[in-house]
């Protein structure tokens, strides 16, 4: 009885995530109240307050459900940058997952549809810019080690400082992934993101051949090493 009890429960509760996401999507998170959710999920508003606690707390859960896939395709981030083979060349793989996701899975592509277009932190929603802000420096955070590390392997002198740096790749991932929501028959998120990635390290002054024989020889050397 309690298993089919708390089977229940999740199923309500990602009945109700399901009709956020394309009520938010329809119509703006601003636009949608939670009883036309509860409404859409065929349940009550009072559903809503025993799942979550409000809007922004709904919202929240709905972005970290959607993106909980995108985990698989980085590093661990109990892993230092330092331990890894190659940091840049985990940091391409990370980004190719990424724009992989994000054209073949629909519901990621469906909220990041509604974080980019349809969602305005007001009031009721500045738990969600904070949550959203905190996620950004997070990442930038990740970039900037792997970066600094990559660096420093091929003696190289970034032609930027090193914050600069990892915010331009950041500018860079998110103009493709705005521009390709906005007309996805526009441009192969793929081929294109990946070129656009690339180019930039490119430009930071890395050799991504060299990087990627790094990345071989590594774990080889590594085996080799007495213990």
């Amino acid at each position: 009885m309690v298993r089919r009890t708390k089977a229940d429960a999740l199923a309500t509760r990602n009945s109700l995530l399901d009709a956020a996401e394309h009520l938010f999507q329809a119509h703006g998170v601003s636009r949608t109240s939670l009883n036309e959710i509860a409404v859409a999920a065929g349940t009550t508003r009072g559903a809503i307050y025993w799942h979550f606690k409000d809007k922004a707390d709904l919202f929240k859960a709905m972005m970290e459900r959607a993106t909980l896939p995108l985990q698989a395709g980085f590093p661990d981030e109990d892993t230092p940058a330092r331990d890894l083979p190659s940091p840049l060349q985990s940091l391409r793989a990370g980004f190719r997952h990424l724009l992989h996701m994000i054209v073949t899975d629909e519901r990621l592509r469906r909220v990041f549809e509604v974080i980019t277009f349809q969602v305005e932190y007001n009031s009721d929603m500045a738990a969600v810019r904070e949550w959203h802000l905190h996620m950004r420096n997070h990442h930038l955070e990740l970039t900037k080690q792997m970066l600094a590390v990559a660096a420093e392997r091929v003696s190289l002198t970034l032609p930027a400082p090193l914050q600069s740096a990892a915010l331009g790749l950041h500018f860079v991932m998110d103009g493709l992934k705005r521009n390709w929501l906005l007309d996805p028959s526009a441009f192969d998120l793929e081929v294109v993101g990946q070129h656009a990635v690339d180019t930039y390290l490119t430009g930071l002054g890395f050799d991504l051949n060299d990087a990627s024989a790094q990345a071989q020889r590594l774990p080889a050397l590594a085996h080799e090493m007495p213990t």
